[in-house]
């Protein structure tokens, strides 16, 4: 890793369309796992957004409690663009390690792996902090070996639960049977339930 990772780094790969994570569309492990959703009424964020595909796919089914954080205002502007009819004080422009609030369910779009690895201990606590009792983190995690030529920066399934397991039940932890082709066996999906 050569610069850091921080808005000047993020805005800068959006505004030079360096943008090679972005599919264009809600991955399918989310779909799926939001098509299992029944309560409209979770608080929802998604942190790293991006192009908030994901929260465009709740929106459109009535989970109106999405928030979407991220630390580039580019993609922000992007999804408030296609998407007209969304609050706009419901799109954060922020840091995700300065931000504060309450949320049931928190939805990891390979954020974790995106960031410096060095803060991943960080991560996982203010994740635990973020969700209210009982609230769950769930999501998608890249599975390949650590390196540091990212973002993005990759992990492993024994790292995950070391680095979870203090903090939060582990409901699920399991390859995806679902990827798009170019990250078949590459993702893992993760669902973890805060703890205390």
């Amino acid at each position: 890793m050569n610069a850091p990772l921080d808005e000047s780094y993020w805005s800068s790969r959006w505004a030079h369309q360096q943008t090679s994570w972005d599919i264009g569309y809600p991955s399918t492990p989310l779909t799926s796992y939001i098509n299992a959703l029944c309560d409209h009424e979770l608080r929802i964020l998604i942190p790293g957004a991006g192009n908030g595909y994901e929260a465009e796919y709740l929106w459109k089914r009535g989970f109106s409690r999405t928030w979407l954080l991220d630390i580039s205002h580019h993609p922000l502007q992007q999804f408030a663009s296609r998407n007209p009819d969304f609050p706009l004080d419901q799109l954060i422009h922020d840091d995700f390690f300065e931000h504060r609030g309450t949320y049931d369910l928190i939805l990891e779009q390979t954020f974790f792996c995106a960031l410096d690895p060095a803060l991943r201990g960080h991560y996982a606590q203010h994740m635990h902090e973020l969700l209210a009792p009982r609230g769950r983190l769930a999501g998608v995690l890249f599975s390949f070996p650590l390196t540091t030529e990212g973002p993005p920066f990759g992990g492993s399934e024994k790292e995950y639960r070391e680095r979870f397991s203090p903090l939060f039940e582990l409901l699920r932890l399991e390859p995806c049977s679902d990827s798009i082709p170019p990250r078949a066996g590459r993702e893992l999906l993760i669902e973890l339930e805060k703890m205390g």
